[in-house]
């Protein structure tokens, strides 16, 4: 799957992970492959994805995600 993290003025994460998991404001959520589309807002939190056995970790104030066709896209704040 392929993640992009966006911020206003960067691009915090592009590139292909295994698992996503995001902080809903209905709570937390995990994406894999082949997800079915979604849009969610997200609240403040930590945003967790792999890919192999790197774990890696961003934090956020909030946002949007977008999944869609193995592309997750999230504009954070």
């Amino acid at each position: 799957m392929k993640l992009e993290i966006i911020s206003p003025s960067e691009i915090m994460f592009s590139g292909d992970v295994d698992s996503v998991t995001l902080p809903g404001v209905k709570g937390k959520f995990t994406v894999l492959k082949n997800h079915a589309s979604l849009i969610s807002a997200l609240k403040p939190g930590t945003i967790r994805f792999l890919n192999g056995s790197e774990e890696r970790k961003v934090e956020i104030r909030g946002g949007l995600a977008d999944i869609d066709n193995n592309k997750i896209a999230v504009c954070v704040y």
